[in-house]
């Protein structure tokens, strides 16, 4: 059976056994994931309901690719650039493209169980902490209060200078040109 799965924004089409590499994924080395996201699903020519089928697959190891070199240059600048990059990679060994998602559900509902009883003890601090934060909420409320009455001071502040400014000063006469026309006759 072979199953085309979407992961990472790339889509791959797998069987049992097959390994792949994809966009990195969250695990360790031998963890098993569950490849959620099933577009087609089939064996041989006939096509089978994907929503029905299952995708598991074990993490094999957590890895770079190749590099790829990045270099920007403009022309008669003087400006150059160079960079590398080596992109996060998972490598998958797909374990079974099964037709029921039960097993895979209930290898996955472990974890979630576990962190569960995490949940628990944060939703009981969070409830100590409730008083604490309606307490910074009353302040901030405080604090808009006097934001409001200062405005109206602000606006008193631009009117008081303006009724002080003293009037532009003129400048001074032409009296150069009168005395140069007196020189000359």
């Amino acid at each position: 059976m072979f199953a085309i799965v979407r992961t990472g924004g790339k889509q791959y089409r797998v069987a049992a056994g097959d390994k792949i590499a994809v966009e990195k994924l969250a695990g360790e080395a031998g963890d098993t994931v569950t490849l959620g996201d099933i577009l087609l699903a089939g064996e041989g020519d006939s096509i089978a309901d994907a929503s029905k089928v299952a995708v598991s697959a074990e993490i094999i190891a957590q890895a770079k690719s190749e590099k790829v070199i990045v270099f920007k240059k403009r022309r008669r600048h003087n400006y150059r650039r160079k960079a590398g990059h080596r992109q996060q990679l998972t490598l998958l060994r797909i374990l079974s493209v099964g037709d029921s998602k039960a097993p895979a559900k209930k290898a996955a509902a472990a974890p979630k169980n576990e962190a569960a009883p995490v949940a628990k003890e944060t939703t009981a601090e969070e409830t100590k902490a409730a008083p604490a934060k309606k307490a910074p909420a009353k302040k901030a409320a405080a604090t808009k209060a006097p934001a409001k009455k200062a405005a109206p001071a602000k606006a008193a502040a631009d009117k008081a200078p303006a009724a002080k400014k003293a009037p532009a000063k003129k400048p001074a006469a032409k009296k150069a040109p009168a005395a140069k026309a007196a020189d000359k006759k």
